[in-house]
């Protein structure tokens, strides 16, 4: 008798994500509501602009031309020529804090190419801050794909900035009015 029992609660255990398998799958593939962007990131109208870095793991020459400001650096021209929100020069003065850093991760050595050449990831990482709580607000990452000419590994440096500013613009929205000098 024991022996059928266990059969039978054994079936049953198997026989159950049959029956409400379907159930359960339609509920994880149905389109979710999106989650709501942070108010102050909508309501802002007065930014800092942080200069997070530009990090390399490694002593060697950059793998970017234009120095370790340059993500900063075009960041802040980005965002000034969007014209969303006013750049300010101090976070007393600021909504937000979009602090910018550049990590470039060194992956391998003398494996893509059998010689000295270096593999490495390197991410541009947006932080979004409230001025006043300091309370991260969103974050973005965006990789920028390895090249061994310095001329692709600068393209692909425009390309990986450039889709850092587009996510910004799709989520704060597009610019109020014109650029302020």
């Amino acid at each position: 008798m024991m022996k059928h029992l266990k059969a039978a609660v054994l079936c049953f255990a198997l026989a159950m994500p049959l029956l409400f398998g379907p159930t359960s799958a339609e509920r994880y593939n149905k389109p979710t509501n999106p989650a709501p962007i942070p108010a102050q990131i909508l309501t802002a109208k007065k930014v800092f602009v942080a200069n997070g870095g530009g990090d390399e793991s490694r002593n060697e020459a950059a793998s970017y031309s234009g120095g370790p400001d340059r993500a900063y650096n075009e960041f802040y021209a980005a965002m000034k020529n969007w014209g969303r929100y006013e750049l300010v020069a101090t976070p007393a003065d600021a909504d937000l804090v979009f602090e910018i850093r550049l990590t470039v991760f060194q992956l391998q050595r003398g494996r893509v190419l059998g010689d000295e050449s270096v593999a490495s990831d390197s991410q541009f990482r947006i932080v979004l801050r409230d001025a006043t709580t300091h309370e991260t607000l969103w974050g973005l990452t965006e990789h920028a794909q390895t090249a061994v000419l310095q001329s692709n590994r600068d393209k692909n440096f425009e390309q990986a900035l450039a889709a850092v500013v587009a996510e910004m613009q799709r989520i704060a929205g597009q610019a109020a009015g014109p650029a302020k000098n």
